[in-house]
């Protein structure tokens, strides 16, 4: 079960990878409809990672209870070790392509508030922040 589990896991990971470079793709180019569409299927994938990750690491708990006088090392086998490893890699290749995507939609959510403080300029009144009275911009001239 074990082995199962980690190739799952695996495999939601990647799914995860491909869905954000598709994201970075197309926030590239101002495509944004199609990642809006594609955050069930990620929150979904999320969620059966999370719940395959609970997997293995009950599948690994059972292993030590039932053995505790082995290492760890010792309990699982060499196939195991190397999905181990990949999903070590794969959890990392991760991390780092949604960092370059978190960089990508902050820097597309700046353009667009800076965007829309000049066309609508605003001024906090307590805590609310309201259109400024004297946006230019806004003004009919006549």
């Amino acid at each position: 079960m074990l082995s199962y589990h980690l190739k799952s896991a695996i495999n939601d990971l990647r799914d995860l990878i491909k869905i954000t470079e598709s994201d970075i793709e197309d926030i590239q180019v101002a495509n944004h409809n199609p990642q809006f569409d594609r955050l069930k299927l990620k929150e979904e994938k999320l969620k059966s990672f999370e719940s395959k990750k609970a997997m293995i690491d009950h599948e690994i708990s059972a292993h030590v209870r039932l053995h505790p006088d082995v290492k760890l090392t010792e309990l699982l086998n060499e196939e195991q070790h190397v999905m181990l490893n990949e999903l070590k890699v794969e959890l990392t290749n991760l991390h780092a392509i949604n960092k370059r995507y978190a960089k990508l939609v902050l820097a597309v959510s700046n353009l667009y508030n800076t965007f829309l403080e000049n066309l609508i300029p605003t001024e906090m009144h307590g805590y609310n922040r309201v259109a400024s009275k004297d946006s230019t911009i806004l003004k009919v001239r006549v």
